[in-house]
């Protein structure tokens, strides 16, 4: 970028701020924004911002965004909580996730022409993970029951990072379905890059989380600087992972677990930081997105595509949600509720252009097209449906709960201890 693209797009980040507020009011996000200033300014447009979303600075912006966002996720994520809340989040991800991944691999297969079975399997699995800070509303409105909030939390806070060893054994899957080498070099692929992007992300973050919660507890720690120690924590986990050809955020996600469980006294600190530089290179990324990825796409909106990125936010999400919440008693604005959101962002953007560059999926640009054309129409659809649906929701139960029987108490209201959500865009 030059210095007057620079310019711009730091006068503008001045000028979003000075009025988030009160474009918050009106249901308009800051990925909204940000994507919509992304196509304003890209080489569709303006051509202030031009480039490639592949090339350096970008994808290291890009990297590093998910780097943060991943460990931020994992890290909010209290085991000792989850244990007592499990079960809706339990049924959405572990019955619930596998159930989206098999249909959307078979809306894939039938959409896309010259895709393998295992090529659609990764689309759909880059499709899939959820990204709760596009529809903070959801997660974040007070009225809405905690249970229902923090299953939703939990979930996107989950699945992404669960996602990351599906997408590289179906991304060496479908290399060797591609004959670009034997299906032993892609298996050792696979293994190389869960195995060691677990182990790498488990030393990093126990040992590092021990260390920075002994020396802290001692006083030998400066207040910005343990802030600063957990972020580099989140690269070293990345960094080291691919020194040794293991999968760099399997290893940051697995590494803010471990640092979960460590230190979990610190994580709110951790949190604190990761979420203030996370919100910054998010909506970075989201304006990349718009002039480099979405903005040059606008000619190739398909009737093919754009069946392919609405059955992926309705049908591909929304039934197997209510499959697996059968026989847990909630109603079904309930179930809607948290089948409509699952809101595709940054982890969908970022998986795609990495699995792009991985293997030959087959199938031509209509696969990039896919993701960026789902995740353009979830920034729009969730971001706008947000705030009145959670207020709409929340009227629903607060009625509802009212009429209840004193010794009656409705699934979704049962008490739960609430995690911290991510900071909203």
């Amino acid at each position: 970028m030059s210095f007057e693209a620079i310019l711009v797009v730091a006068l503008l980040f001045v000028g979003y701020a000075l009025i988030s507020a009160r474009v918050e009011r009106w249901s308009v996000s800051g990925p909204m924004v940000f994507t919509a200033i992304g196509v304003l300014l890209g080489p569709s447009a303006l051509d202030v911002v031009g480039g490639s979303f592949d090339e350096g600075a970008v994808e290291l912006l890009a990297e590093a965004t998910l780097v943060v966002l991943l460990f931020g996720d994992a890290t909010r994520i209290d085991l000792r909580l989850l244990r007592s809340q499990v079960a809706i989040p339990a049924r959405m991800l572990g019955i619930g996730l596998p159930l989206t991944l098999a249909a959307g691999t078979f809306v894939t297969a039938l959409a896309i022409d010259d895709l393998s079975l295992a090529g659609a399997a990764v689309v759909a699995a880059v499709l899939t993970p959820t990204d709760a800070a596009l529809g903070q509303a959801v997660v974040g409105n007070p009225r809405v029951p905690v249970r229902i909030r923090q299953a939703l939390n939990v979930e996107s806070g989950l699945n992404d990072g669960l996602m990351l060893p599906a997408i590289a054994v179906l991304t060496a899957l479908a290399g060797a379905e591609a004959g670009a080498e034997s299906a032993a070099h892609w298996a050792e692929f696979a293994a190389r890059q869960i195995g060691f992007g677990v182990l790498v992300g488990i030393a990093v973050g126990y040992l590092g989380g021990r260390a920075i919660d002994h020396f802290a507890g001692r006083g030998w720690v400066e207040g910005a600087m343990r802030q600063i120690a957990t972020l580099a924590l989140a690269v070293a986990a990345f960094a080291g992972a691919e020194v040794v050809e293991g999968n760099g955020f399997v290893a940051a996600f697995v590494a803010g677990m471990a640092f979960g469980v460590a230190a979990r006294d610190r994580c709110h600190d951790a949190a604190d930081f990761t979420e203030d530089e996370g919100q910054l290179l998010a909506l970075l990324t989201f304006l990349f997105f718009g002039a480099l990825l979405l903005g040059p796409r606008l000619d190739d909106l398909t009737p093919t595509v754009a069946l392919c990125a609405l059955a992926f936010l309705t049908v591909v999400r929304m039934v197997p949600v209510a499959i697996s919440l059968l026989g847990l008693g909630l109603a079904w604005p309930t179930v809607a509720y948290l089948g409509w959101f699952g809101p595709r962002g940054l982890a969908s953007i970022l998986f795609g252009l990495s699995v792009v560059e991985e293997v030959d999926l087959g199938g031509g640009e209509v696969v990039l097209d896919v993701v960026t054309w789902t995740v353009a129409a979830s920034i729009v659809l969730h971001g706008l449906s947000a705030g009145p649906a959670a207020d709409r929701y929340a009227d629903w139960f607060a009625a509802r709960n009212e009429t209840m029987p004193d010794d009656d108490v409705m699934p979704e209201a049962e008490v739960v201890d609430e995690m911290r959500p991510r900071m909203p865009m």
